[in-house]
């Protein structure tokens, strides 16, 4: 795992990228990759690369080149079926220098080109440079786990892992929030791809490959999810041959993730299904002592310390713990977001930044995690609340229909009348559109959509005629109205909240910043295709999620885990930045002055909604609306202040290795 970037001169009248501009690029991303330092300059293109040694120790050194040196690469990711390749490329007339992915990656793009893409299994960003034809590509991995970024400017374009660093490479680049980066978080939670939160900064979006030649640019999305369309691609066995291949399939994509690595592999235990699962497998794929790790909370609504000890127990791992409070919370956040590069509307990726930091200070690099699960599976409450108000839309004025809900949420049952009117109420809102696409995701937007009461006259001006919602779903893919209402909301679910803010946020920039990389056997490429041939039964059985994975899980996982009612990953919100132990940095962050000179937000909305939280009785919980309107004026303040008002200078590390190849 690394951080890459670069710079590339489109026309040979533009400046080629210095040596200090390169460095200075890979010194913004240091947290990723603390062991070497490389760079290649010739008279238009720098490559730069920060590396953290995962395959191939001793000469897996980057950039790396082709045997005539013509054609370059950096490379941030694994190729887990490289050794494969590998071998497929040898019988075809290949020799390889070094045992990395990375050199295969050369040799399977000369060979076969962009189709080079789709053989590889494993999460990427690639940047590859052709000197002779003064051709660049850049690609991305099917479902956006390494992140990638691109700015045009005065006839260059600079790439990188993250936007920091290309700000360090280009620093007569303005930096600006874009209204309309704002505009997506506060919709989808997030930005989707290609959007950002900077102006002129562009996401490469996830499965695609674009390409700079002769004056040209190429862009091609070489992948998207897809499901089945009727019987076409449909998984023909039973519920039990599901079980069977999916439980195949999540063995050998496990074994991958921990025998592809020359350093030990761990494994994050939340003491969920997802997670207990993979610890499992991973156990059985290791082959000397194997590592868990796990968040506990001093809050116990959001600890679930017994159900990790349960796994532990049963898998005999070495383990490790860290107790977040909310004081933690508040501490690390300003560093969460120097990570994030966005807002954000929970605090759940902190106490993730901590754990990879535990898992770093153990001598791990490498955790196993269960992301992924969810979309693949339809675990989330979200496709049992469509199901349920698709089903409730055939007759809406049915009394029975509804409560379905109490079905999925037993604490309507004990609720006062009134609060399950507001529930039936909020859940259906919108039931003639249940046959329009983006029905699922309503509420959850919808809820989010309501907090931009709090953008400021000057944000509402620059936003005036867009609707994000709109926008999203005129990119739906062509097949989507064949497909089945669950594989629907789980494209959705994958376009926009896994890639932009599960897989980054709470993901990537959360374990990166500690240096540690994170491997998502749910998101092999074989665990991909497999489930999504599921019919949706064999995922959503009535209102039982994952339950083909629940079957697979009985023979690895206690049943207490199996069977226990799904516990969200969440973290204390809004509660961790009120009392008197309060750091400094949230009173500035919301003070007059600050709002206004961000210009995001009206300056008079958040001081009402803060003085509504920082006055209420300890008795009183925040809303759900409150909760994420007070970390999505914070997240965002912050960073506009890091990034617009006090972006530092980055200077070139001293790193272990360094490696200048200059063919200026």
């Amino acid at each position: 795992m690394c951080g890459i970037a670069g710079i590339v001169a489109l026309a040979a009248s533009a400046s080629a990228p210095s040596e200090e501009a390169l460095g200075r690029m890979a010194g913004a991303l240091w947290h990723r990759g603390p062991d070497e330092f490389g760079l290649y300059r010739d008279s238009r293109a720098g490559l730069a690369h920060a590396r953290l040694s995962i395959v191939d120790l001793t000469s897996g050194q980057q950039p790396l080149c082709n045997r005539d040196r013509t054609l370059w690469i950096v490379f941030n990711g694994e190729i887990f079926n490289y050794i494969e390749l590998a071998d497929e490329l040898r019988s075809k007339g290949r020799t390889f220098r070094t045992k990395s992915d990375t050199e295969v990656i050369v040799a399977a793009y000369e060979e076969w080109g962009d189709d080079a893409f789709h053989r590889f299994n494993g999460q990427w960003a690639i940047a590859l440079w052709n000197a002779r034809e003064k051709k660049l590509v850049l690609a991305r991995d099917r479902l956006g786990v390494r992140p990638l970024y691109y700015a045009e400017h005065e006839g260059r374009v600079a790439f990188a892992s993250e936007v920091k660093s290309i700000f360090a490479g280009e620093p007569t680049l303005s930096r600006r929030i874009d209204a309309n980066g704002l505009d997506e978080t506060f919709t989808f939670w997030t930005v989707v791809p290609p959007q950002t939160m900077f102006e002129g900064i562009v996401e490469l979006p996830p499965g695609s490959v674009r390409t700079y030649v002769s004056g040209n640019v190429i862009e091609k999305q070489v992948w998207q999810p897809s499901y089945p369309r009727g019987n076409e691609g449909l998984f023909k066995g039973t519920v039990e041959d599901a079980r069977v291949a999916l439980d195949e399939a999540l063995h050998n994509a496990t074994r991958l993730r921990m025998v592809r690595a020359d350093v030990p592999v761990g494994s994050y235990l939340s003491g969920g299904l997802d997670s207990s699962l993979v610890a499992a497998m991973g156990y059985e794929a290791s082959s000397s002592s194997f590592q868990t790790f796990s968040l506990r909370f001093t809050d116990d609504e959001y600890d679930e310390t017994s159900f990790q000890r349960m796994m532990v127990d049963r898998i005999k791992s070495q383990h490790h713990e860290v107790l977040v409070s909310r004081d933690d919370i508040a501490r690390v956040f300003p560093e969460v977001i120097w990570h994030t590069e966005r807002p954000i509307l929970r605090t759940a990726p902190a106490p993730l930044f901590l754990l990879s930091k535990l898992v770093k200070d153990s001598g791990i690099k490498v955790v196993l995690t269960g992301e992924g699960a969810d979309e693949m599976l339809a675990g989330y409450d979200l496709f049992r609340e469509a199901k349920i108000r698709r089903f409730w839309a055939k007759v809406p004025d049915s009394e029975w229909r509804p409560r379905w809900l109490e079905r999925l949420y037993p604490y309507l049952t004990r609720s006062p009348v009134s609060q399950r009117a507001l529930a039936r109420q909020f859940f259906g809102r919108g039931l003639e559109r249940a046959n329009e696409p983006g029905f699922s995701h309503e509420p959850r937007w919808n809820s989010a959509i309501a907090l931009k009461r709090l953008f400021s006259p000057r944000v509402r001006d620059r936003l005036s005629g867009r609707n994000s919602v709109d926008q999203f779903l005129a990119t739906l893919d062509d097949r989507f109205s064949e497909w089945t209402p669950l594989a629907q909301d789980q494209y959705i679910e994958v376009r926009t909240l896994l890639s932009g803010y599960l897989l980054s946020s709470q993901g990537d920039r959360m374990l990166m910043a500690n240096s540690v990389e994170g491997r998502f056997p749910f998101l092999d490429r074989e665990v991909i295709e497999l489930t999504n041939s599921f019919p949706a039964s064999y995922k959503l059985l009535s209102l039982d999620e994952k339950h083909v994975l629940k079957r697979v899980a009985r023979k690895y996982v206690p049943s207490a885990i199996v069977d226990r009612v799904k516990q969200p990953y969440r973290a204390p919100d809004a509660l961790s930045f009120v009392g008197n132990a309060a750091p400094d940095w949230i009173a500035d962050a919301m003070s007059e002055p600050s709002l206004e000179r961000a210009g995001l937000f009206d300056s008079r909305a958040v001081s009402a909604l803060w003085k509504k939280c920082t006055t209420r009785k300890d008795d009183v919980q925040f809303s759900n609306a409150d909760n994420m309107a007070v970390v999505g004026v914070l997240s965002a303040q912050l960073l506009h202040r890091q990034f617009v008002e006090e972006l530092p200078q980055t200077r070139i590390p001293e790193m272990k290795t360094r490696v200048v190849v200059d063919q200026t």
